[in-house]
């Protein structure tokens, strides 16, 4: 029995011996993961416009130099903010009918967009004045640069829809005046038109109080201001027959010169 057990021991010194003896297995090894912060990315430049200059303030009251009376009997009729296909043609009518011009006031983007009315006002008789590109009540008060393009971009509207008609006034939206566009707008060659009867038609009142305001208001002279577009003018339509009557017989209407 002893020899027995010597034999067994013998026998597993040798197994574990011969494992010991086998080939190593390689291990497949991993890239070593690194425990540092990754590095920012890099900032992608911002694109910035440049801040607007601020605004300069409005006069305390209107600069000298205006045009606000003609200087005689007759009165003056003017129409801003068209020409406008749903009002400009109709306005175009009334004064046709009653034997009078007017002055209309065209705004640069509405020319470019309806040349034809341009045209037809030119064709009838009537004046242009010069009423900014786009209505900006501001652009009396922004840099001067901005002034001047804004001024000869609608010059060049009206050139292009009537080649040599004549512009030879400026009225600044809102009647919000400067003296630096009053400047810009004589170097074009246009005299600044103001108003002395505003019977306030762009707030929409009725035809009846539209002729009120302006029969009571009017003066030898008067300059009435009136709209043909921007908006329903349904209102100053319906009151132009009974307030061009009232005008032509207590004053006379003429074109302003």
């Amino acid at each position: 029995m002893q020899a027995r057990a010597v034999l067994a021991s013998v026998l597993a010194v040798a197994l574990v011996l011969s494992g010991c003896a086998q080939p190593e297995r390689t291990i497949a090894s991993h890239p070593a993961v690194s425990t540092a912060s990754p590095a920012p990315p890099s900032p992608h430049p911002t694109l910035t416009k440049p801040p607007k200059p601020p605004l300069r303030p409005l006069p305390a009251k209107l600069p000298a130099g205006l045009r606000r009376n003609t200087g005689e009997r007759p009165v003056v009729l003017t129409f801003d903010d068209g020409p406008s296909p749903a009002w400009t043609p109709k306005v175009l009518d009334q004064l046709r009918a009653a034997k009078v011009t007017a002055t209309f006031c065209v705004v640069g983007r509405e020319v470019q967009r309806h040349p034809e009315l341009v045209r037809r006002i030119v064709r009838e008789g009537h004046q242009l004045c010069n009423h900014s590109w786009r209505h900006d009540l501001d652009l009396a008060r922004r840099p001067v640069d901005e002034i001047q393009a804004d001024l000869a971009r609608t010059n060049k509207a009206i050139q292009t829809a009537v080649p040599g008609a004549k512009v030879p006034f400026y009225r600044q939206p809102g009647g919000r005046w400067t003296s630096e566009v009053l400047k810009v707008a004589k170097g074009l060659g246009m005299r600044p038109l103001h108003w002395s009867v505003d019977p306030q038609d762009w707030d929409k009142p009725t035809a009846a109080t539209i002729g009120k305001r302006i029969h009571a208001a009017a003066r030898p002279g008067a300059i009435v201001l009136l709209h043909d577009g921007g908006g329903n003018r349904a209102a100053t339509l319906a009151a132009c027959p009974h307030l061009i009557a009232d005008l032509k017989k207590r004053f006379g209407i003429a074109k302003l010169r």
